[in-house]
């Protein structure tokens, strides 16, 4: 029999699908899963595409039938178990075979990871993959970080499984060991950020105005069509417009206000922190769903404090709503600049030069935060035109048509108790980036008073000290 082209560990959801897009594309796969049953029933569910796929019920089998130098993609669950597969497999395998490591990891375990091998052992890649099981199996966005050696060994089943952009397969080299799943990291902090600022809009539309979940959904509809046009805007729209088919209630209307997370997002507004950057639209995106979970403190505090009345009053709810739009467009720009500008630090503090302008083309197809102002940062990076897109000619003019409609939004948002962290951090980082003199100043003097840890001055060089109590 004709050896793989590639092994797949793990056959959960992401894993089968991904298999199953392999053999679609010409490709032959070996698959492999802890349980045998799942490989064999893969297997019979795999229909025509099943001369392509081999079913492999030990790590033997797997690696003997992958052709050399071979490469493994694991799609299984992050932490402990890849230590564990990893461990097992690289006992049967030669200096020159890859262990792709696909799950959302943390960045710092691949870089570990790769650390732990010695030189005759395989390469270890860590690949981050945006856009769920339907990414998977039609064309995901992937983010690798790697040697460049092993990623030529996997590009060519890479770029043809790859979701596309006008001819280009989103997929590429992000830098070397940790890089690829650093960036998905910032990926999914940015998605936190963009989610929340949807839900908050949402928020305004159906407590501040009373308007249904289907005559919201239809106003993300048409925001789709403009400026706002992203993937996220759009599967808003059909969220808020299906119905229960149970109840026959706005599906959205019965589901429990408790947002899940699994991490990712949290690691993107840790190393920001570590780091000294500002992500304040992440962090407060991180905070909200850590308050959803609170349900029992927040209908408490809701029976102390009393039931706040939402309503906006407004003349023009149509002027108001398109001030929505923009100001969710404002919003969206400086979470997608933090996360930029995270990603920068982290290159320059690892040496990975990460190709900023690649990472914005591969995410325009395939991923979650895919949107249309993607090609606009792409030629920003190109062109060199700043280090933060909020300097860049294009977004500049982004801001100075949109920003005005945040603050008013926020503002009203707040005069209404309707609860907006994640855009109105982004309103505040904007105001803060945009003022050449801030209030950093004082924060200086009281250290200074009560640490002596001393302080620049405007009018000469040096550190100097107060003369605080004299």
């Amino acid at each position: 029999m004709e050896k793989a082209d590639i092994g797949m560990v793990g056959l959960g959801v992401m894993g089968s699908n991904l298999a199953l897009n392999i053999a679609e594309k010409g490709f032959r796969v070996a698959v492999y899963d802890r349980d045998p049953a799942v490989v064999q029933q893969f297997y019979k569910n795999a229909g025509a595409l099943s001369d392509k796929i081999i079913p492999c019920e030990t790590f033997e089998a797997l690696v003997e039938n992958t052709r050399q130098p071979r490469p493994f993609i694991f799609l299984i669950k992050a932490g402990q178990p890849v230590d564990d597969e990893t461990a097992r497999l690289r006992l049967l395998l030669d200096k020159q075979d890859i262990i792709i490591d696909s799950g959302n990891s943390d960045y710092r375990d691949t870089v570990r990871r790769l650390k732990a091998l010695g030189p005759n052992d395989p390469t270890f890649v860590g690949m981050g993959i945006s856009g769920g099981a339907e990414g998977a199996r039609h064309g995901a966005s992937m983010m690798v970080g790697g040697t460049e050696a092993a990623y030529e060994r996997i590009a060519p089943v890479l770029n043809a499984v790859a979701a596309q952009y006008e001819g280009e397969a989103c997929v590429a080299l992000m830098g070397p060991d940790g890089a690829g799943h650093f960036v998905k990291t910032i990926h999914n902090g940015i998605e936190y950020a963009d989610m929340q600022m949807i839900a908050e809009i949402y928020g305004v539309l159906r407590d501040g105005l009373g308007l249904s979940a289907p005559a919201i959904g239809d106003i993300f509809a048409k925001w789709n069509e403009g400026a706002l046009n992203s993937y996220l805007i759009e599967i808003t729209a059909e969220v808020l417009r299906t119905q229960d088919p149970e109840s026959g209630q706005a599906m959205v209307d019965i589901i429990l206000d408790a947002a899940g997370q699994k991490g990712t997002g949290r690691w993107a507004a840790i190393e920001a922190q570590m780091m000294g950057v500002p992500a304040s639209a992440i962090e407060a995106a991180v905070g909200a769903r850590a308050v959803s979970s609170m349900r029992a403190e927040r209908a408490l505090a809701e029976k102390t404090y009393g039931t706040a009345d939402h309503t906006v009053e407004l003349e023009d709810q149509a002027a108001f709503i398109n001030q929505l739009e923009q100001a969710l467009l404002a919003g969206k720009i400086a979470a997608y600049a933090q996360g930029f500008v995270v990603m920068q630090a982290a290159s320059k503090e690892h040496g990975w030069n990460i190709p900023l302008a690649t990472v914005a083309r591969i995410w325009r197809a395939g991923c979650i935060i895919r949107s249309q102002f993607l090609d606009d940062i792409a030629k920003a990076f190109d062109d060199g035109e700043a280090d933060n897109l909020l300097l860049t000619p294009a977004f500049v003019e982004k801001m100075k048509a949109s920003s005005g409609a945040l603050r008013q939004v926020v503002a009203k948002a707040a005069l209404g108790e309707l609860p907006m962290p994640a855009l109105s951090a982004a309103l505040s980082y904007f105001d803060s980036f945009k003022q050449s003199r801030g209030t950093a100043n004082l924060i200086q003097a009281q250290r200074d008073f009560f640490g002596a840890h001393g302080f620049e001055r405007l009018d000469k060089q040096g550190d100097f000290h107060g003369p605080w109590g004299a």
